[in-house]
């Protein structure tokens, strides 16, 4: 259905050209759109043109017209004047909101059939069929970006994202929630994932700039045939999830660069839990005081560097080593040793994941 708003447009545009006052209503006479607010006094009149097999007509200084969509009678159109001039104004509305109304519905096919498509609601057959009455390529080079909104059914967000691949009819952009916009993008043969990267930059500061919105973007690993886009869908959102846990401070996340957090983020509670307490016993890394645990982080950022870690600090080098001691005697690990510090980064990142199970009630 087109919206009411489209509908306006259209028949605003119009008379602006004609100068011929314009009205688009329902079947039960109901104004959708006009030009002018008088029209609401010929209900009757419709409800009577609406009953009658004629497809135009006129009535009182009006000429009414029919718009069928598929053989269902949808829209009443009605422009003022009796002449042969309006009659033909008349006939291009008609014209023009069939032609909307074609072009919707066959937007909404396409975005209903990829919504299955990323929730791998369909048959191989189904995907190959569709994909072919739809004019669509099976065999292209696509990813699929997820781009979470910080509020949720950002409708100016989603315009945005419209905006910026608008040029092109081989993309597909929709929603599968309240929170997500999903972008299927088709790629040329020599796009690579560092274009990857720069467009999801782009989709960020985009939308910070003219939606206002804070955003996280996360894309999967590029595909060559279209019945693998749930593929690619489900690789975004695990990478969104395991950015959130371990990479907060990333506002973009690929698939292809999670490294360990991929790893952890399959590890089942017990194994975590169990994989804490051999480790730690009761002094699990999330009972540090902010100093110690601000100390460990440094010191991972730094690469091991006791130096660049205390003058990042601003504390004396046999303070950190003191630091470090004492964290060496209360958990039986070295962390300047390289063994140890992983071991260590890795039970800090499966703190993470077990907090983020907690709160999502797993």
């Amino acid at each position: 259905m087109i919206s009411n708003q489209i509908l306006q447009n259209t028949i605003e545009g119009i008379k602006g050209i004609t100068k011929i006052e314009l009205y688009v209503m329902d079947t039960d006479g109901n104004v959708l759109a006009e030009t002018s607010a008088d029209a609401v006094r010929y209900e009757d009149s419709i409800q009577s043109f609406v009953d009658s097999p004629a497809d135009s007509q006129v009535l009182q200084g009006y000429q009414f017209f029919k718009i069928y969509d598929e053989s269902q009678l949808e829209y009443i159109v009605v422009a003022k004047g009796d002449s042969e001039e309006v009659y033909t104004i008349g006939k291009i509305v008609v014209f023009q909101i069939q032609t909307l109304l074609v072009a919707y519905k066959e937007r909404y096919d396409k975005d209903n059939f990829i919504k299955n498509l990323l929730l791998d609601n369909l048959l191989l057959v189904d995907i190959f069929n569709r994909a072919k009455k739809l004019h669509i390529e099976m065999a292209a080079r696509r990813v699929v970006f997820i781009i979470e909104t910080n509020k949720e059914n950002d409708t100016g967000a989603l315009e945005t994202v419209r905006g910026m691949f608008a040029g092109g009819n081989k993309d597909f952009i929709t929603t599968v929630d309240e929170k997500n916009i999903i972008l299927v993008k088709e790629l040329s043969q020599n796009e690579e994932y560092h274009d990857l990267e720069k467009t999801a930059q782009v989709i960020v500061d985009m939308l910070n700039t003219e939606a206002m919105a804070r955003v996280h973007v996360a894309y999967g690993t590029i595909i060559e045939d279209l019945k693998e886009v749930s593929r690619s869908y489900k690789e975004a959102k695990m990478a969104l999830d395991v950015g959130k846990i371990f990479y907060n401070d990333h506002n973009v996340m690929a698939y292809s660069n999670l490294g360990i957090g991929r790893l952890i983020y399959q590890l089942p509670m017990s194994l975590c839990t169990m994989f804490i307490g051999e480790i730690f016993g009761d002094n699990p890394p999330d009972h540090f005081d902010e100093e110690t645990l601000s100390t460990i982080y440094k010191f991972f950022e730094n690469n091991l560097n006791v130096s660049e870690t205390s003058r990042q600090l601003y504390i004396h080098r046999n303070t950190l080593v003191y630091r470090l001691d004492k964290l060496q005697k209360s958990t039986g690990l070295d962390i300047r040793t390289f063994d140890d510090a992983i071991t260590f980064h890795i039970a800090l990142m499966v703190v993470k994941y077990m907090k983020y199970l907690e709160s999502t009630d797993y």
